[in-house]
């Protein structure tokens, strides 16, 4: 059946919250003892994967990936928590917010390391596009993540393209 004549699921927020951890190990590091760009932008796509993939309950690829931010350094032996979420849908594709924190527990600190935007497209088993659910947000608390998703996002691209300008 064609996707245009499917009857759209629905999924929720919620369903797709992911969230991992990981310790900055010395072969994820470069020669000052901080997290590669390349490895922190790995375990962003994972995480961003799996949030896709629990929202539309079947595979997902990476289709694109906004600028992504490094605000603070990730050091050696810090503990980094990977966080995503779906906050909006197309027919095929979703949006899926990730942000990077770092805790040094040393110093019983924790501050925000990057962030992204990512784009997932469904796949069906014989690898096409496949529509994927409507988003819900049933709880304010998930309105409220979702716009502020939105939000970042919208200023993001105002601030890129003023500088492009």
């Amino acid at each position: 059946m064609p996707i245009e004549q499917q009857q759209r699921a629905t999924s929720t927020l919620s369903t797709s919250f992911t969230e991992m951890s990981e310790i900055l190990m010395p072969n994820e590091t470069n020669n000052l003892g901080r997290a590669l760009g390349g490895a922190v932008l790995h375990w962003m796509d994972i995480c961003g994967a799996i949030a896709g993939r629990r929202f539309a309950k079947t595979q997902v690829v990476t289709a694109s990936m906004d600028h992504v931010d490094f605000i603070a350094p990730i050091e050696l032996g810090d503990i980094v928590t990977i966080t995503g979420y779906v906050f909006d849908t197309g027919r095929t594709s979703l949006d899926v917010t990730v942000t990077v924190s770092v805790e040094r527990p040393a110093t019983a600190t924790t501050e925000q390391a990057a962030r992204s935007f990512f784009t997932f497209v469904a796949l069906d088993g014989a690898e096409n596009a496949q529509q994927v659910p409507a988003l819900e947000c049933p709880t304010e608390a998930q309105k409220d993540l979702r716009q502020e998703a939105l939000d970042r996002r919208r200023s993001n691209r105002r601030a890129r393209d003023a500088e492009t300008e």
